[in-house]
């Protein structure tokens, strides 16, 4: 039987005080959530804010954390672009090097597309990719992206491309949409987004998740994605959390667990959360795990 996906972790992005990344401080968070049980790390996804990083700071930043010996199926790779020839050429360059798998989210920029429309975008990126595809995941998040992946186009993608096409990544929070998808799909590694739905999808066939909740509570997140347990803390402050702006609010969680202020910094267009925001997002999570160690 097939080893089923389990929990990857979608690491944040540190940024330095000129803006680029922190290559080291993004290793060693990505090493240390590996050894508190998580299967993978996904690179530049919407918690590391992969539409803000350039295709040659996604090769620098993959060749560093290879060199730091982070084995490359350890590794998932997000692509958030729109041109079919850039999403083929980042996820191109991430596969010859040997990762798990690549996210694949569709085109943004156009909204009010169809689904045939989306489905001959993604034809597009696997003519190019040639016989470099495979393990893609695709990546359903409506609330970012304004282009849901129906269930009837992830069939289409599905029976089209067999080979290619071997889950999705559900973060559209609306659970009646990811039950169906569950039932319909047992044949695709389906990762739910949203925490407050994991532990019940995992129950339903879901294989994991890719998680930002995972850069600081791994092991309560593994417990859900691996085991299909529920966590009502985690619900309960995964709502705290949407509140704010994810990202940064996921970096203020970084940055308070690991006692570096670096953490906070997130790149522009994105703002941080404010000093008071931050300290009611801190408090939140405290009422909740008060046993847990800053």
């Amino acid at each position: 039987m097939t080893e089923k996906f389990g929990l990857s972790v979608a690491l944040a992005t540190p940024f330095d005080a000129n803006g680029e990344i922190a290559v080291a401080a993004m290793i060693a968070q990505a090493k240390q959530r590996l050894a508190a049980g998580c299967s993978s790390v996904t690179l530049f996804g919407t918690t590391g804010e992969g539409a803000s990083i350039g295709t040659q700071e996604r090769v620098r930043i993959l060749n560093a954390f290879l060199d730091a010996g982070i084995a490359p199926q350890k590794v998932v790779m997000a692509v958030l672009v729109d041109a079919a020839e850039d999403a083929a050429a980042q996820a191109g360059q991430a596969l010859s090097r040997g990762v798990r798998n690549i996210l694949l989210a569709p085109p943004s920029y156009f909204k009010n597309v169809s689904d045939d429309g989306v489905f001959k975008w993604f034809c597009a990126v696997f003519a190019i990719l040639g016989d470099k595809a495979r393990d893609i995941i695709v990546y359903n998040i409506p609330s970012v992206t304004l282009v849901p992946l129906t269930v009837s186009l992830i069939a289409r993608l599905r029976t089209a491309f067999p080979a290619v096409v071997t889950g999705v990544k559900d973060s559209s929070g609306d659970w009646p949409f990811t039950e169906t998808l569950l039932k319909a799909h047992g044949d695709l590694i389906i990762l739910v987004g949203d925490e407050r739905h994991l532990a019940k999808g995992v129950r339903l066939g879901g294989q994991g998740a890719i998680s930002g909740m995972a850069n600081f509570l791994p092991g309560e997140v593994k417990l859900m994605a691996e085991e299909g347990l529920d966590d009502a803390r985690v619900e309960d402050f995964v709502a705290e959390l949407l509140k704010f702006p994810v990202t940064a609010a996921v970096k203020v969680m970084v940055a308070r667990l690991s006692g570096e202020e670096m953490w906070l910094a997130v790149r522009p267009p994105l703002v941080s959360i404010s000093r008071e925001g931050q300290e009611r997002l801190i408090l939140a999570f405290d009422s909740l795990f008060r046993s847990k160690e800053a």
